[in-house]
């Protein structure tokens, strides 16, 4: 690499570690190149994104950013997830490690919060911003459907009563 490409990938690297709000930081030693395409392609959809960079490239990007508490973590053969969702990449790199066990998430950053392998795995186990917005909606909906039953319930029963009194009107005719 030369020194403009390297230049071009610090600034990229500044930029996405500016606007991301999750980096999760792991090992990969001894994962195969399939095994990097079906983290790759598991990322990609649930939204997030798996770099694999210079960790000295990595940490002159990481200066003046929210995330640069990951520095420390930058050290071997390791891999940066991230996401704009705050929990997507936890999510799927997490899942990823049980199944995987060459993958050992190392920590990570939510922000300017400093996340260790706990912390990430605890960040994974939330429900995902699609998941919430589903269940506010649904928190929303469920008075509107409420409030339509009980608003019909009245006129319900009226017609129950009033059909009790036609089939009741009915048999005295019958039985006359």
């Amino acid at each position: 690499m030369d020194r403009t490409a390297k230049a071009d990938l610090v600034s990229t690297l500044n930029g996405v570690f500016a606007s991301t709000s999750v980096v999760v930081v792991a090992h990969y030693k001894g994962l195969t190149v399939a095994d990097m395409q079906k983290l790759r392609s598991q990322m990609k959809l649930a939204g997030a994104t798996v770099k694999v960079t210079k960790n000295r490239l990595a940490n002159i990007a990481l200066d003046g950013t929210d995330v640069a508490s990951i520095k420390p973590l930058l050290k071997g053969p390791t891999l940066l997830a991230y996401s704009s969702d705050p929990v997507a990449a936890a999510k799927v790199a997490v899942d990823f490690a049980k199944a995987n066990d060459k993958l050992v998430i190392l920590g990570g950053a939510m922000g300017t919060t400093a996340l260790n392998p706990d912390g990430v795995k605890a960040l994974a186990s939330l429900p995902s911003l699609d998941e919430l917005r589903a269940k506010i909606v649904g928190l929303v909906q469920a008075p509107a459907t409420k409030i339509a039953q009980v608003v019909n319930a009245p006129a319900a029963k009226l017609a129950r009563v009033f059909g009790a009194y036609a089939t009741k009107d009915e048999a005295k005719d019958e039985a006359a």
